[in-house]
């Protein structure tokens, strides 16, 4: 029998909604005074290195205490961190629809840099976009940081720079409640399944590349899957577990199944010419994992993942 959910829709599409809403009202296109700004803190400083490895992929730059920051004191002096998120990510970034603020981990994490430039974690500009954007606003430098559960890779360390890991994912499966499927191998056995990833993920490319016996479905954004999903257009979703845990907390027709088959390091993404905001963050995110603030940040949204691990060691060489 085929479960009915005739009232699964109205949250998924609520928030995809307010998201596309929010992107539109996003920062304006940069002035010339911006760009006067932008090229000055860039001046001399190195692009981030080609990494050929995954190992090397999540090697960042050391903080340098003392060191100059002209980034940073743009930054400072505009008055406000600019920041790319998502306004549709539970626990991750999300817009709470009582509050109408945007809060989750990767937020935590901007608003602990922003309180470490401006002794006030709120001086953050929003800016909503989804997880294709992510490398164009930062390569036009639209904003200064992006946190979007944005995994450290090869292939996105060529055109702009990240900080240390601050959180480390897997990808899993998320299935109706009523499926058979453990796994996606399962899927791929049951033949004839349709699953979902956003577009300008890895999750999308994995799901191409390894599981051809399941037909990959894109979205552009994750909210957009969860729509289908509950529409009953794709039969599973396929992403990291951060963002499934998200989705089956607010639809209890949902479960998450299977072991994590991917190692997902998140990094915040810095242009790839602003390697001392690059060292300003590390240092920032360094002292977030030391003192508890890290910890505290996970156990408030991510608890359902279980206790709070350790945080993922901060590598630096590059």
């Amino acid at each position: 029998m085929t479960t009915t959910r005739p009232t699964r829709l109205g949250l998924a599409a609520i928030l995809a909604s307010v998201a596309l809403l929010a992107g539109c009202a996003g920062a304006p296109a940069a002035a010339p005074a911006a760009q006067q700004e932008r090229a000055a803190a860039s001046v001399a400083l190195p692009a981030a290195t080609v990494c050929d490895d995954a190992i090397e992929s999540t090697t960042s730059y050391a903080p340098a205490p003392g060191a100059a920051t002209p980034s940073v004191d743009a930054i400072r002096a505009r008055g406000a961190l600019r920041v790319g998120v998502s306004a549709d990510t539970l626990l991750m970034g999300s817009r709470n629809p009582l509050s109408g603020q945007i809060e989750g981990f990767d937020i935590d994490m901007l608003h602990a840099v922003s309180a470490a430039i401006f002794g006030d974690p709120n001086r953050l500009q929003f800016r909503v976009i989804t997880s294709a954007q992510r490398l164009e606003v930062l390569e036009n430098h639209e904003v200064d940081l992006v946190a979007r559960t944005f995994t450290i890779n090869c292939e996105r360390w060529e055109t702009i720079a990240f900080s240390a890991e601050y959180l480390t994912a897997g990808q899993k499966v998320l299935v109706t409640r009523d499926s058979e499927a453990q796994s996606i191998e399962d899927l791929e056995g049951l033949g004839d399944q349709r699953v979902c990833a956003p577009e300008g993920t890895t999750t999308l490319e994995r799901l191409e590349e390894t599981y051809p016996g399941v037909e990959a479905v894109s979205a552009p954004t994750h909210t957009g899957c969860l729509v289908l999903f509950q529409q009953g257009r794709v039969d599973a979703i396929t992403g990291d577990d951060t963002i499934l845990a998200g989705f089956a907390a607010q639809d209890p027709y949902a479960k998450v199944v299977g072991e994590a088959f991917s190692a997902e390091p998140y990094g915040v993404g810095v242009a790839a010419d602003q390697v001392d905001l690059v060292q300003y963050v590390n240092g920032v995110l360094d002292q977030a994992k030391a003192d508890g603030t890290w910890a505290a940040s996970y156990d408030r949204w991510l608890g359902a993942l279980g206790t709070a691990p350790a945080p993922p060691v901060s590598v630096y060489g590059r």
